[in-house]
């Protein structure tokens, strides 16, 4: 049994902390983000990892930086003997990387070092890879430098969205954690440099990234759609000025200045190629299919989206 401080805050990290749980590894403390002001009313919005620590009664703590001697002192008391680190989101210094006896491991969800960065599942959709994965990484200074641990591939379908992807990842993490941390304790985990050739760096999600040009290849869009989607969305924008969210659509024929509506199935001309749109969100409203869309929109063929 190792002795674990945890450190996580969105639903992502959660199958993590309760596979660690259910392996029997006793948890010295989780450290999550602190509440934040949230939904209409702006009440204090405790993280998932934070519910998911009290229901497990374990220690909670929520400091606003780890880059004070007492914060950092605090984490050195625990006396851990490895700290688990996934979708934290706070820098953590070279002392809190050392606190613990075997130092501090990430899981990472991409095939590093392709996708170093803040938005890795992101930018692999966006990109049209064909695959992704994860990574135990063991953290050093540098932005997600240091050596890998364990990793375990998956391919990116023509269906999957970040949203979709995101949970095959969670889940996925979780195990790769629970196996290293089973080797980490028997002595047997083995590290390895990861390479300097194709390193790429998946920077932060960026809100004026989501307007959609329909100037690129069909396929290029759709891809940039699904790696947007659920958030923030994708958009473009209708006759009159409404924005309207596209979560899925699939590359077609088709040709006809970019933007432009070629059918009334909601068929939009790319510069190459077409994009049916088949599931869309109005603002103020839920995700519908395009049909139910089209029945209480006046998008006639020939309209410009985008303009």
């Amino acid at each position: 049994m190792l002795r674990v401080v945890f450190m996580g805050t969105p639903d992502f990290s959660v199958p993590t902390l309760m596979e660690i749980v259910g392996q029997g590894h006793e948890i010295a403390a989780v450290y999550t983000q602190p509440p934040r002001p949230a939904g209409r009313g702006m009440a204090e919005r405790r993280s998932p990892v934070h519910d998911a620590a009290d229901a497990l009664m374990v220690d909670v703590r929520t400091p606003k930086t780890l880059r004070d001697d007492e914060a950092l002192a605090a984490l050195e008391a625990l006396q851990a003997d490895v700290v688990v680190v996934i979708a934290y989101g706070l820098l953590l210094p070279q002392r809190a990387l050392d606190a613990a006896e075997a130092g501090a491991f990430n899981v990472h969800a991409s095939l590093l070092p392709r996708w170093r960065g803040a938005a890795p599942i992101h930018r692999a959709i966006m990109a049209g890879d064909a695959e992704t994965g994860v990574a135990i990484m063991k953290m050093e200074a540098g932005l997600d430098t240091g050596p890998v641990a364990m990793v375990e591939r998956v391919p990116i379908g023509p269906d999957d969205t970040t949203g979709e992807m995101t949970g095959t990842l969670s889940r996925l993490g979780a195990d790769l954690m629970g196996r290293a941390l089973g080797a980490l304790e028997r002595g047997t985990l083995s590290l390895e440099a990861q390479p300097e050739d194709g390193v790429t760096y998946a920077k932060k999600i960026d809100k004026a990234e989501a307007a959609i040009d329909f100037g690129g290849p069909a396929e290029m869009v759709r891809a940039h759609i699904y790696g947007l989607s659920p958030w923030p969305g994708a958009h473009t924008t209708l006759p009159g000025g409404e924005r309207l969210k596209v979560l899925r659509a699939e590359a077609v024929d088709g040709a006809g200045a970019p933007g432009t509506v070629l059918s009334p199935d909601l068929t939009v001309a790319c510069g190459e190629g077409a994009l049916r749109l088949t599931r869309v969100q109005r603002a103020g409203k839920g995700p519908m299919a395009a049909d139910e869309f089209l029945r209480g929109a006046q998008l006639p063929v020939g309209a410009i989206l985008g303009g």
